[in-house]
């Protein structure tokens, strides 16, 4: 089973949905359940056979699909892609067991699955063709969700989301497709092999062009500003777990395809790139931290707030060194499990009032101790408090980027502040004080099927806060490889100067070691 776990875990979900239609409706919510847990024990599976010591691709599968264009069923997992995919089954897996008795259960069961699979295909494919085909599959069942199962303006908010996600694959599909004719040229064979484009040197002003093809794809995903918007739309109008998976997974999208294609094909476009980037990370940070802060619905701070926590992200993977781009991808993880453990919680304060206006709210640490103290921990470690599973990949992100400026860096640092003001001050809102509104006075705490849900993130927030290594540890391995690999294709001496070679280090630091 081990040779084709990967083909396992991306195709039961989809096939066990197929098999969903058939299951009686009030048996599908025990189905859904089984199919998710089994799925995340394959997942565990994974990391339990994975060699953490190993930065290369492992359980790699290979089928010829269009020979003759070089275009394959090419599959694999290294130290970057491996905790995203397990995140992905355990946030499936939660979110469908934590499931209210919303209308068309039995559809949003088997949508979820069905985006199970596009989510595990995207981060373990190893051909361009098919990464974009599961690209593109992503958007389905999350337009679906939204628009069927979203608020008011669910219609509006499905349709940005597609249009704008949608635009920005097309620009990329054209980056792949030259990548490939370029990879003809050189090579004399077509390939969409990832990994055969990895070994494939060019010229810089050839990366330039291509970086920014693949840039708008991957840009508009995170979203990175100014192509933001769409996203407090996608989040406001979305259920519960279409906020959940969007936050804690989908988004990673983006930032894991600018470390699996952008580094290390365009090394040389990545440094020309990186303070205007750079810049726009900053951006992200303050911009969206102050509009959060003016925001009075508690579901479009934690919105705004994820697109800030994002922009760190950005800073660290364009850091470009071991500690930077190790710090982001651990980030990706953190950034998940916090954000998507706060938009469960505002879905259990939604639930019982069916209001998001942090004025209607008030005193309930007095009601719903248990709420109060699981929000409580979540917030501390969305501003990245020190033995929070946030301030790991922060401060790995921004240890990086000081190596490459100083002064950015600083900025950034600085405007990580404004999230514990605004965060903060929501929590002394919506927590303290007295019960002042009526219908507050008897609201129930967390139930057993929320804790079962946010129990497991509370854990694990502490636990890779205090002791990061099982994590880290491959992270930090393929990270290494993946900026040799960079260093090594670098054309110009500014791009052999910026990215760092890790064998020729005098103090040779892993992202374990400096953190």
């Amino acid at each position: 089973m081990l040779d084709n776990i990967l083909s396992i875990l991306i195709f039961f979900p989809a096939l066990a949905a197929i098999l969903g239609f058939v299951v009686d409706k009030n048996s599908i919510r025990t189905y859904g359940v089984a199919v998710a847990t089994i799925e995340f024990a394959l997942s565990l599976l994974l990391w339990f056979f994975f060699d953490n010591s190993a930065s290369g691709m492992q359980f790699m599968e290979h089928i010829a699909l269009v020979p003759v264009f070089g275009i394959n069923y090419i599959v694999g997992v290294d130290g970057i892609s491996l905790f995203i995919i397990i995140l992905a089954a355990f946030f499936t897996m939660i979110g469908i067991a934590s499931l209210t008795d919303t209308k068309n259960v039995k559809n949003m069961i088997i949508t979820l699955l069905f985006l199970q699979m596009t989510m595990v295909g995207v981060f373990a494919s190893l051909d361009a063709i098919v990464f974009y085909v599961f690209w593109e599959l992503s958007l389905v069942p999350m337009l679906y969700i939204i628009g069927a199962w979203g608020g008011p303006l669910r219609i509006y908010a499905s349709v940005k989301f597609f249009l704008y996600t949608f635009a920005g694959s097309l620009v990329m599909l054209v980056g792949i497709l030259v990548m490939a004719y370029l990879y003809y040229q050189t090579t004399g064979q077509w390939s969409f092999a990832i990994l055969d484009w990895h070994r494939l040197v060019l010229p810089e002003n050839y990366q330039l062009w291509l970086f920014v093809a693949f840039f708008f794809g991957f840009a508009i995903k995170v979203p990175m500003f100014p192509f933001h918007t769409w996203l407090p739309y996608a989040h406001g109008q979305a259920p519960t777990i279409g906020s959940v998976i969007l936050a804690a997974i989908l988004l990673k999208m983006g930032t894991y395809a600018f470390v699996r294609f952008s580094l290390p094909m365009f090394p040389d476009a990545s440094v020309y790139f990186m303070f205007p980037i750079a810049i726009l990370a900053i951006i992200m940070i303050i911009y969206t931290a102050m509009v959060a802060y003016a925001q009075k619905d508690i579901k479009q701070l934690v919105a705004y707030s994820s697109v800030s926590h994002m922009g760190v992200i950005i800073l660290g993977t364009f850091a470009l060194n071991i500690e930077g781009i190790s710090g982001s991808i651990f980030l990706m993880i953190a950034h998940g499990v916090v954000s998507g453990a706060l938009f469960f919680l505002v879905g259990v304060i939604y639930d019982r009032r069916n209001t998001k206006l942090m004025s209607e709210f008030g005193g309930l640490a007095h009601v719903m101790p248990r709420f109060a103290t699981i929000f409580g921990i979540m917030i501390m470690a969305s501003v990245g408090m020190p033995l929070t599973i946030n301030f790991v990949g922060e401060f790995l992100s921004l240890l990086g980027f000081y190596q490459q400026s100083h002064i950015l860096t600083i900025i950034a640092g600085i405007a990580i502040i404004v999230g514990a003001i605004y965060m903060l001050s929501a929590y002394k809102k919506m927590f303290f004080g007295k019960v002042t509104k009526e219908e507050n006075k008897n609201l129930p705490d967390v139930n057993k099927r929320e804790l079962i849900a946010l129990v497991p993130l509370v854990i694990i927030t502490i636990w890779l806060g205090i002791y990061p290594k099982p994590v880290l540890g491959p992270i930090s391995n393929s990270v290494e490889s993946l900026v040799s690999l960079m260093h090594e294709k670098a054309v110009t001496k500014e791009a052999k100067a910026r990215i760092p070679n890790p064998s020729t280090l005098i103090i040779r630091t892993t992202a374990q070691e400096a953190y």
